[in-house]
């Protein structure tokens, strides 16, 4: 089963992600670990985004589709990938219905999870608190949710569209969120 965790900055996306990997065996396929990773290792790609991401802009679609293209073979193996924080853009998601259909593939199921800008706000603060990450900034985040408002949200009628969209509420404990993403994926 291929699935994209849907919401916002700091909606808990990889929290849940990592939570599925534990008890499905599915691949989290998380463009901007993957993206911090290359930035961490002091690759060529790592280079190129480093300051995109730093200012909180989205990195190419030519790039994100080539980071999941690479890893696609391991999710299939798993049974199934966790798509978060990837598609970010109606281009995005079509690139990927094309490159899925083209494996035999396809997005089953799209968990949006509902949650409050100010909660989140708080979020933020935490984890740069615990992270030190240079992205987790009120600033950086303030610009990632305009981003996601603009340019990622037009992603909810596509999808929607397509019967896919299940919503939960992410406002609850990680475990209560992911109880609803369990019924939402099983039900």
């Amino acid at each position: 089963m291929n699935i994209i965790l849907f919401g916002p900055p700091n909606a808990g996306k990889g929290t849940q992600a990592k939570l599925l990997v534990e008890t499905r065996g599915w691949v989290q396929l998380s463009t901007g670990d993957m993206l911090r990773s290359a930035i961490a290792a002091g690759s060529d790609l790592g280079k190129r985004v480093q300051a995109i991401m730093d200012a909180g802009e989205l990195v190419s679609d030519e790039i994100v589709i080539e980071l999941i293209e690479e890893r696609l073979p391991e999710a299939e193996a798993a049974g199934g990938a966790i798509f978060d924080g990837f598609p970010r853009t109606v281009a995005q998601a079509e690139a990927l219905d094309k490159l899925l259909a083209g494996r035999d593939s396809k997005i089953e199921k799209v968990v949006r999870l509902i949650v409050d800008r100010a909660e989140l706000t708080k979020r933020v603060e935490k984890r740069a608190a615990e992270q030190g990450r240079a992205d987790d900034t009120v600033e950086v985040f303030n610009n990632r949710f305009d981003v996601y408002e603009n340019q990622t949200a037009p992603l909810i009628p596509y999808y929607t569209g397509q019967g896919k969209v299940v919503e939960v509420d992410g406002m609850g404990s990680v475990e209560a969120v992911a109880a609803s993403i369990a019924t939402a994926l099983d039900g």
